[in-house]
């Protein structure tokens, strides 16, 4: 379809409308997008968004796929993902898929964006894979940060969508290529958030006035990101969730799973994810990445 088109002519369906799924798609119906349809397997959650935004709360995965001409997937995991694109099961989004575009925008393996786009062109589809680097302020706001996988061809012909839900758009490369460089980013946050938290938590138990501490970082080579969106909150144990712990260890395992394949050793990540594994052990994964200092702040009620 040409760029040049009304954007209410683009029918966009949204298959997984948690906090991520459903703020994109009230930004797009809020840009004057056709967001046509949307699916949950929570199917509430589609039916209260859905009665929002008035689109259709779909019950099954193909009747996303009969509605839209662009679906858009924001789901959990490699698992969910392999599902909802099932190539045998009564219900999955490639069923009369032929002609339509999909913009999978989940945190997942580089090999199930592969895969997908495989299984979308048997089926006359295509396929994109939208990384986010944001959060949930900037899906609903369209200030999202994404890094882009996939046909050039495809990229180019859901350009309108993609600027619309992006501040920062960029095009990586071939499938899985944009999936790589996102578990490279979560991983590298993480470790940051990781080390944020015990400089914190000994800050704390040297008696240190953390204000200042923070101040300090933020003048010196401990600055970083995570120091401005996190340093408060683990201070103050505000740890309202815009990115899980359950997710932090999910992503961090992507990245030890890519170097393990490339032959490389990486302690730091293995040493983050391990600490993100104890917080769902201890029934902390819902948490923020930031109730990591719960494991390190003094006098919490957790150990390493």
């Amino acid at each position: 379809m040409a760029q040049s088109q009304n954007r209410a002519d683009y029918k966009i369906g949204v298959v997984g409308v948690g906090r991520m799924g459903a703020n994109i798609a009230r930004h797009l119906n809020d840009e004057g997008f056709d967001v046509v349809a949307v699916y949950d397997a929570a199917s509430e959650r589609a039916q209260e968004l859905a009665s929002e935004i008035g689109a259709t709360a779909a019950g099954e995965l193909k009747q996303v796929t009969a509605l839209a001409d662009y679906i858009i997937t924001v789901v959990t995991d490699d698992a969910a993902m392999r599902t909802i694109f099932s190539d045998d099961a009564a219900d999955s989004l490639l069923q009369g898929a032929a002609g339509k575009v999909f913009i999978n925008c989940a945190t997942l393996s580089p090999q199930v964006h592969v895969d997908i786009e495989q299984l979308a062109g048997k089926h006359g589809a295509e396929s994109l894979e939208g990384c986010m680097a944001s959060s949930i302020t900037q899906a609903r706001e369209g200030t999202l940060y994404l890094m882009c996988g996939g046909k050039k061809a495809t990229f180019d012909k859901v350009l309108p969508i993609l600027e619309s839900m992006s501040v920062s758009l960029r095009y990586i490369g071939e499938a899985g290529q944009a999936a790589q460089v996102k578990a490279l980013v979560n991983m590298v946050m993480n470790i940051n958030t990781a080390g944020l938290a015990e400089g914190l938590g000994l800050g704390a138990a040297l008696g240190l006035d953390l204000a200042m501490l923070q101040e300090v970082f933020a003048q010196t080579g401990a600055n970083s990101r995570v120091l401005e969106t996190d340093g408060e909150d683990m201070e103050a144990r505000d740890h309202e969730c815009y990115f899980s712990s359950a997710h932090a260890s999910k992503d961090s395992g992507i990245a030890i799973d890519l170097a393990d394949a490339a032959g490389i050793s990486l302690p730091l990540a293995k040493a983050t994810k391990a600490q993100y594994d104890r917080m769902i052990e201890l029934g902390l994964g819902d948490l923020d990445k930031s109730g990591i200092a719960e494991l390190t702040f003094p006098g919490r009620g957790t150990k390493n």
